[in-house]
């Protein structure tokens, strides 16, 4: 008995054709153009889901920095001296910190400062 796969196919190509709805031309009712379209798109999400997370931390440190060097040190020795003072911290609540409320920030920056002499 042969068995056939239109249902199969059926369900497959509708799951592409719903994520392609938005697409310009071609690319959203061609099923050569709507596969290869989906399929990049999909690779592109998943990678930059990723990237976004370096952006972040790329904006978190510049934002730590710019404060940290107006209380008189650099990234790097904000941070080893708030690790020896033991202030557990992450960089998200820094950039925070640097941009909501900067007396706090000052503080932390004072005992980093502290710790490290």
């Amino acid at each position: 008995m042969r068995i056939k796969s239109a249902v199969q196919t059926k369900k497959h190509k509708k799951k592409y054709f719903r994520i392609a709805k938005v697409y310009y031309s071609n690319k959203r009712n061609r099923w050569r153009a709507v596969k290869q379209q989906v399929e990049k798109s999909l690779v592109s999400a998943y990678r930059d889901r990723k990237k976004k997370k370096r952006y972040f931390k790329s904006l978190w440190i510049l934002r730590i920095n710019s404060l940290s060097r107006e209380s008189g040190l650099s990234y790097s020795r904000f941070i080893a001296g708030l690790k020896k003072a033991g202030v557990e911290i992450n960089r998200k609540m820094l950039a925070d910190l640097a941009t909501q409320d900067v007396n706090s920030f000052r503080q932390l920056a004072e005992v980093a400062k502290a710790a490290l002499k």
